[in-house]
């Protein structure tokens, strides 16, 4: 989902096939402006700008701004109207392709971004593969992919997202965007999270890997005790060194139990 802003210049009608939904609110761009809240000296990255609702107000406040856009036709607006506020880099790629920590050039970005709902959960893993060189994230979801990314062990939508992101990052849902501040309104209501990655020498998984393969593997038949969801993956003898208990279910794990289970059975 892009981006727009009665300020930001320019308009352009949103395509559905890259799911465009424009911000529209500028009570609502405030707000996330504010979350973000950019300092002096900090590498500020935005995920889909769309037509510059986020990104005209942050130039305002950071005068240095990093981009990455797909759509090509939002390119030459993008550049002139921000030319008057500040430097705007534009990466013209698909943002599964960018690689951050590149992109990072030995320092730490600040993530920011308006995610298509289409890809949102492939570009959160992809951050997470670039976790060591993010300081943090502040993105726009759909509120139904904020509220499982932070829910709690228990919850009907804890689950694999739940725990991969909250193992490698501190996850806080922010406040809600309702379907009226943009345009094209969508169906659902959006949600703005903020991610920090953690500490890597605080994380304790052994294996990124084998890790990401038993939560996979554990909450693929959800309705299954672990014994059988886990079969092949993890022994009665890898339960027990974890301490966990194999006839629980996913959803009663919580993250520390999926690493101890991860760090049990890791070759």
């Amino acid at each position: 989902m892009n981006t727009h802003s009665p300020r930001a210049g320019f308009t352009a009608p949103a395509k559905k096939q890259l799911g465009q939904h424009f911000l529209a609110d500028a009570h609502y761009v405030e707000k996330i402006v504010l979350a973000v809240n950019p300092k002096p000296g900090e590498r500020l990255v935005e995920i889909g700008p769309g037509q510059g609702a986020i990104t005209f107000p942050l130039l305002r406040r950071h005068p240095q701004l990093t981009v990455i856009e797909f759509d090509r036709d939002l390119i030459a607006p993008l550049t002139a109207a921000a030319a008057p506020l500040g430097e705007l880099s534009i990466v013209h790629r698909d943002v599964l392709q960018v690689d951050f920590t590149e992109l990072a050039a030995g320092g730490r970005i600040r993530l920011v971004g308006n995610l298509p709902y289409n890809i949102s959960s492939p570009i959160l893993f992809h951050a997470l593969d670039h976790a060591a060189a993010i300081s943090d994230m502040t993105f726009m979801l759909q509120k139904e992919v904020v509220d499982r990314m932070a829910a709690a062990p228990g919850s009907k939508v804890y689950g694999r997202l739940s725990v991969m992101l909250q193992a490698w990052c501190e996850v806080t849902a922010l406040f809600v965007v309702p379907p009226g501040a943009f345009r094209p309104p969508p169906k659902v209501d959006s949600a703005v999270v903020r991610l920090v990655p953690r500490d890597p020498a605080t994380v304790g998984i052994i294996d990124p890997k084998h890790f990401a393969d038993v939560v996979r593997a554990a909450f693929g038949q959800r309705r299954k005790t672990l014994r059988n969801a886990l079969n092949g993956v993890v022994d009665e003898a890898g339960f027990a060194a974890a301490g966990v208990r194999s006839d629980a279910r996913a959803e009663q794990l919580q993250v520390a139990d999926f690493i101890a289970l991860a760090n049990a059975t890791a070759a």
